[in-house]
């Protein structure tokens, strides 16, 4: 696609996209947000998200003195209103922050938890002794269901580095779960997507499907019951979710899933207690970190393979001179270094609590030099392909490498990124989610809010050498990728994704768009996209084949069009980014297209 053409499809889709959601509801006759500007431009503070009410609620809490976390916190919180398919409090995700004042960067880890009682055959049905239908059986069930970890990390967030309580950033989520917000088509298709998983449970269908329907295109769509509980919150803080009466309520909707008697979805019973919610805790850790053409690079570590992958493959592409290549070679060489970072993925990285994950070694500059000897700049390697000698290993090609590893991808899509920038240069990069499109479909009675499925994240099968076995008390490996990128020691970009498995992939291209291709941020989001996991196929959006099919074809790459259960919408990723240049000024930017496209907004425009 060229680059004139990224301009004319983003500000076409943000035209289409502003006027059909202002002829919904007028502006004059209600102020709630409908417009989406996939860019923005200025100074004082900016934030980008999917959905244009989020991005409303920080920039309201930006305006009123509050900082990039405040903002992230209330973001995140509205996100759970107009996005619940997505995000919500029934979820986890990773928090990265930069301090401008020290110019650290820290993280946060509020992945959910495996249940302390969790068997390791918790996903073998014991009617048939073999594993459960991935969908819809195991996605729509108890045995899924992990410990929440999203309302931990917002009060973690807010101690740490905050100003505000979270009373105050939750009020703007609050006033759009009472009040309603527009429904668009992208909320309606979810809502239909999940029709059979959503009646199987009455609340669920309830508050979801009124009268059997999804609600219309334009109609006003208010959650009275999330907008207690997260009055609930407001005045008592975590301690009311993590203990006492709702605690108990979330563990006994796991263990004895509410469903409708007329539903034939089996949901298996799942394995939370009041303790074990009583027990979460997030796990505060360093970031990883790599230098790329001369910019650092921090993401997320395991138990996150994000930062692991996305760092290992930045290194690997270090070795090559990316943007003095035609753009099909520049993308065979992200191709094949992803498919070997992937690689390095399966074999060695899980949550550290349980496994030793070689992080350090994964993210040197020797370790992907070495690894880059096996990327052959005209062919693309048969796929799979092995991973790295994590033990052995001097930056010098080695003669030999070991068996490809067997990788079970069960990652789902539906999951949402924002980020944040404030007046005085503080940063967040945060990634959430509730796993599936609707979680595990299953609501709290009486609480407005979906519970994840995420536990679909570890391996099916148990395997004692498989880094992502099923253990208790363990986080599921995730993909999630919050990435913030430094310039001379001061911020320059927050971005992430959502997109399973691909979110990885998602990420990497954009940088490599920004930073090797010569696209502004805008026009690096906007491209299309292509992932190679080390398998056999190239996943490749319809737009990536169109342009670039037939050269990468001839260097022996196999595309297939994204599509399938994991990629519905043939589409790949919804990036959410902010950009500082040299001079302070804010970019914030947001997809023009994808995923009925996002939202980006700065405190003060630029004229």
């Amino acid at each position: 696609m060229s680059r004139p053409r990224i301009r004319a499809l983003a500000c076409a889709a943000a035209l289409a996209l502003g006027l059909g959601a202002a002829s919904a509801v007028p502006a004059s006759a209600d102020p709630r947000q409908t417009e989406k500007d996939p860019i923005a431009q200025g100074s004082g503070g900016a934030v980008a998200s999917v959905d244009p009410q989020a991005s409303a609620a920080g920039i309201e809490i930006l305006r009123k003195g509050g900082n990039a976390v405040d903002a992230a916190v209330a973001t995140a919180a509205a996100l759970g209103v107009t996005e619940p398919y997505s995000a919500g409090i029934g979820g986890g995700g990773y928090f990265m922050y930069y301090n401008a004042k020290t110019g650290k960067v820290s993280t946060i880890d509020g992945r959910e938890t495996a249940p302390a009682a969790m068997p390791h055959d918790a996903f073998i049905d014991p009617a048939t002794g073999k594993p459960y239908n991935f969908t819809p059986e195991l996605v729509t069930s108890g045995a899924a269901v992990g410990v929440p970890g999203t309302l931990a990390t917002w009060q973690r967030a807010l101690d740490n580095w905050g100003t505000q309580d979270l009373k105050k950033v939750l009020h703007p989520a609050i006033q759009t779960a009472s009040r309603g917000f527009v429904v668009d088509t992208t909320f309606r298709e979810q809502t239909l997507d999940n029709k059979k998983r959503f009646e199987a449970f009455p609340d669920t269908s309830e508050l979801y499907l009124p009268g059997g329907d999804a609600p219309k295109v334009g109609s006003i769509f208010k959650n009275h019951d999330l907008a207690a509980t997260y009055r609930l919150l407001a005045k008592s803080g975590p301690k009311a979710f993590y203990q006492g009466e709702l605690a108990q309520e979330i563990a006994d909707t796991v263990t004895a899933p509410p469903k409708n008697a007329d539903t034939d979805l089996p949901v298996p019973a799942g394995f939370i207690t009041a303790k074990d919610l009583a027990d979460y805790a997030v796990v505060e850790q360093a970031p990883t970190k790599v230098e790329y053409r001369g910019l650092e690079v921090f993401g997320m570590a395991p138990s996150s393979s994000g930062g692991t992958t996305i760092g290992e493959s930045l290194n690997i592409l270090e070795q090559f001179d990316l943007s003095s290549m035609q753009t099909p070679s520049a993308l065979h060489h992200y191709l094949e270094a992803t498919a070997l970072a992937y690689a390095d993925r399966g074999k060695f990285v899980g949550d550290p609590a349980f496994v030793d994950v070689p992080t350090r070694t994964l993210t040197s500059q020797l370790f992907g030099a070495e690894r880059a000897c096996a990327l052959d700049p005209a062919r693309a390697a048969v796929k799979p392909v092995a991973p790295g000698d994590v033990e052995n290993f001097d930056g010098l090609c080695p003669a030999e490498t070991g068996a490809p590893v067997d990788e079970q991808d069960t990652e789902n899509v539906s999951t949402t990124h924002l980020s944040v920038v404030d007046r005085w240069g503080n940063m967040v990069s945060y990634t959430l989610t509730i796993e599936q499109t609707g979680g595990s479909g299953m609501m709290v009675p009486g609480r407005g809010f979906l519970l994840n499925n995420e536990l679909t994240d570890f391996s099916t099968v148990y395997n004692p050498e498989d880094p992502n076995r099923i253990d208790p008390g363990k986080r599921p490996r995730s993909s999630m990728s919050p990435t913030i990128v430094l310039r001379d020691g001061q911020p320059a970009l927050a971005i992430g994704s959502p997109g399973g498995s691909t979110i990885i992939t998602t990420v990497l291209q954009t940088l490599v768009n920004r930073i090797d291709l010569g696209m502004d941020i805008g026009q690096a989001i906007a491209a299309p996209r292509a992932s190679q996991r080390n398998t056999a196929a190239v996943t490749a959006e319809p737009e990536f084949i169109t342009a670039y099919g037939s050269a990468l074809e001839a260097f022996g790459h196999k595309l297939t069009p994204a599509g399938d259960s994991f990629t519905p919408q043939a589409e790949i990723g919804a990036v959410a980014a902010v950009e500082v240049d040299s001079h302070g000024k804010l970019t914030a930017a947001a997809e023009p297209v994808r995923r009925g496209g996002g939202s980006a907004m700065v405190v003060k425009p630029a004229k």
